[in-house]
């Protein structure tokens, strides 16, 4: 059989994470890597051994028609770049946040489904072991009703001329780049049905978010969400229930979760000693979606971008000196 065929569209540093998942997994190659630069397109192809490198995405498209399409260009390119492949019927596999508003989505998305193309965020998040047995502790009420929980996430970015975080072209700011983890995570563990969600934030002049902070109203709990650029937040997720808590150090990236008792002990220590690249999961989820002709993923369905890209809409709701 046949090796199923992805392409690259960006050649930044989390593409090379993603080529280095592309290698983990049996069957899986990259076959070509695309960016506005012929230069740096080149460059890394050289460095991951992609055997052609395009500085036009189109005319990769055009020349490779590659299975399946991973776009790691920065977020405001991702609208653009999702249609471009679903014009040509090819798969996608985008990074987050994949869109910046509303309407992007719902173009897109209703696009792929008249095409019939199968299309997913990569919330690479979502596959990992330790998310996975916190929220299995969650479901199986190991704490009992959970009442209270806390995630925060944030470090000091770069403010060199050119830095994405701060230039809104280029979709920088919180709430694309962290709070996509935040909601994505709180909804995970606690579910998408809550009574009521509020937001404020903190503006650059450039017009990004640099802090941002949510509150999540669940019938039995509520959630906090903070996220800064600006600030080295304590990274974690912590659930409280009437019974213990849960606590996931790095929850974005996740390798350990903790389930603690109603005394403060632990009562047990999870820890992810299998995986080296959490990409390689979704990666290998969003290639047997495309062999099986689906048009989402059943762990990261359309659902979870729709209200993720709403989150964002509410956060920059909130800046009167748009």
């Amino acid at each position: 059989m046949k090796n199923f065929r992805y392409a690259v569209m960006g050649a930044g540093d989390i593409s090379r994470k993603f080529c280095d998942a592309v290698r983990r997994i049996d069957g899986c190659e990259v076959v070509a890597v695309s960016s506005k630069s012929l230069v740096r397109a080149k460059s890394f192809a050289e460095r991951e051994n992609i055997p052609a490198y395009f500085d036009s995405y189109s005319e990769m498209l055009l020349s490779e028609h590659p299975d399946c399409v991973y776009i790691g260009a920065d977020t405001g390119s991702h609208f653009a770049l999702t249609m471009l492949c679903l014009e040509s019927k090819i798969p996608v596999l985008c990074e987050k946040a994949m869109f910046t508003n509303v309407r992007e989505m719902e173009k897109c998305l209703e696009f792929a489904k008249k095409q019939g193309v199968f299309v997913m965020e990569a919330m690479w998040s979502y596959y990992l072991p330790a998310i996975r047995k916190a929220k299995q502790w969650a479901d199986e009420k190991r704490i009992g009703t959970i009442r209270f929980t806390d995630i925060l996430l944030g470090f000091k970015a770069s403010t060199r001329p050119g830095n994405r975080y701060f230039n809104k072209e280029l979709g920088g700011g919180t709430a694309y780049d962290l709070s996509v983890y935040t909601y994505d995570l709180t909804t995970l563990m606690l579910g998408h049905e809550y009574e009521s969600i509020t937001a404020s934030a903190l503006w650059h002049e450039s017009g990004v978010d640099t802090v941002n902070h949510a509150t999540i109203t669940y019938k039995d709990t509520i959630s906090s969400l903070t996220t800064s650029i600006v600030n080295p937040l304590e990274e974690r997720l912590i659930m409280y229930g009437e019974e213990g808590k849960i606590i996931v150090p790095h929850s974005h990236y996740a390798n350990e979760a903790f389930l603690y008792d109603a005394q403060g002990n632990i009562a047990e220590h999870f820890t992810d000693t299998e995986t080296e690249n959490g990409f390689v999961y979704e990666v290998r989820d969003a290639m047997e979606c495309v062999k099986a002709g689906k048009l989402e993923s059943d762990t990261v369905p359309h659902a979870v971008t729709r209200d993720s890209t709403k989150f964002y809409e509410l956060i920059y709701a909130t800046n009167t000196n748009n």
